[in-house]
């Protein structure tokens, strides 16, 4: 074996150690971050862990759901589900088919109290065969996400708790930690208007990977830098000029 090699297999089994499941099989390379898989482990998104997203005003939450749900999509491909529980009625189920979700493969709960909500994630986190599950709420300590981290272990799916306006962050078991903001749409024609939706990507934390941020477009199903995009965009323009 050799040190590269040995290397790798060191990193493997410090993940398994650290309760984050390696991804392999049908779910790796699944999720098409573009340029923010560099920053993963073995640059595939992880999936079977619970990922934690801050949302510090209401267009924020909106973005941190747009981005989810676009992660979702990937992840529910050949006709998986998930389930999204949160405290009110927020999330419109026809929208999300632009992020390649069907409504009807998708279980929503509404609960007031985040103790509630708290244990109805628990619980759907330990019902194999899901794709995902998301629990909206505020606070999160370290036992609950503890708690929410030991049932992805044992099924493999995959969870995303996204705190509004939170009062303080406390250290977490998430293998993540992402602050997601909006930015205007993006045409690839420059015409103004609703385009493609685009977002402030933050990565604060990941376990075993590198934190970073990103400018991202969602198009052609798939995440693309926004700056890449731009130039691709003005290049085709060019040449029709042209």
């Amino acid at each position: 074996m050799g040190q590269t090699d040995m290397i790798a297999g060191l990193r493997q089994d410090i993940l398994r150690m650290q309760g984050q499941r390696l991804v392999t099989g049908p779910s790796a390379g699944k999720v098409a971050l573009g340029p923010v898989l560099e920053a993963f482990p073995g640059k595939i998104f992880p999936t079977g862990t619970v990922h934690e997203c801050i949302s510090a005003t209401p267009s924020a939450a909106a973005a941190a759901s747009g981005f989810i749900a676009s992660i979702l999509g990937s992840l529910m491909q050949n006709g998986g589900s998930c389930v999204w529980i949160s405290p009110e009625r927020i999330i419109f189920p026809p929208g999300l088919k632009s992020f390649g979700i069907e409504a009807d493969r998708v279980l929503f709960i509404h609960l007031k109290k985040e103790k509630d909500i708290c244990w109805a994630m628990e619980a759907a986190l330990q019902v194999e065969g899901l794709a995902g599950v998301v629990g909206e709420l505020s606070n999160l300590d370290f036992a609950v996400s503890r708690r929410l981290q030991l049932a992805v272990e044992k099924s493999g799916v995959t969870g995303f708790v996204v705190r509004h306006q939170p009062r303080r962050l406390h250290p977490t078991a998430c293998v993540s930690r992402w602050q997601i903001t909006s930015q205007a749409s993006y045409h690839p024609d420059g015409i103004p208007g609703v385009g493609f939706p685009c977002w402030e990507v933050e990565l604060q934390k990941i376990r075993g990977g590198k934190p970073g941020s990103w400018e991202l477009v969602w198009m052609d199903g798939c995440f693309q830098e926004l700056s890449r995009a731009s130039v691709i965009s003005s290049q085709a323009i060019f040449r029709k000029i042209g």
